[in-house]
């Protein structure tokens, strides 16, 4: 264990919607520290959002968030040999954490081209409740609804 929490780091907000959770949501989709690459991605994808569905790209990419963010998990505990899955709430900076890492997950995997396209029909699906980043949020709903019954076992 730790003998204490980590400081949490100040990020410095994005030079175009000047928005914390969208530099959040660009260090997670860098890949070997190329943040010039993650943003020019990432802004061509919400303007690629924009011209699809003719609305703010940043407010379309803000409501697939919310639509992929859980609100309850599963997490594992032994209990008397055997492990249980117990239903946990979710704190908040781990849902949005959880929720960009689902997004950036799914949109890598998907057959597009270009990865702004890729993360551009992510997030277009996601604002509609589809796509694969929300049905994982979903399975991960259906996974603690099924193990209620163990939801006396609190993880410390």
């Amino acid at each position: 264990m730790r003998k204490s929490k980590p400081k949490k780091r100040v990020l410095l907000p994005d030079p175009k919607f000047n928005d914390i959770l969208v530099t959040r949501f660009i260090n997670n989709l860098m890949w070997d520290g190329k943040k010039s690459v993650a943003y020019s991605v990432f802004y061509t994808a919400l303007d690629k959002v924009e011209a699809k569905l003719q609305e703010r790209g940043i407010d379309v990419w803000k409501k697939a968030l919310n639509n992929i963010m859980p609100s309850v998990e599963v997490k594992a505990r032994r209990v008397g040999g055997a492990t249980f899955q117990i239903p946990m709430e979710v704190p908040a900076d781990r849902k949005v954490a959880v929720g960009m890492k689902w997004m950036i997950d799914y949109s890598r995997r998907r057959n597009e081209k270009s990865m702004s396209d890729k993360l551009a029909n992510e997030i277009i699906a996601a604002s509609k409740g589809e796509g694969a980043a929300v049905k994982k949020r979903e399975d991960t709903h259906k996974m603690a609804e099924a193990n209620k019954a163990f939801s006396h076992f609190k993880v410390s």
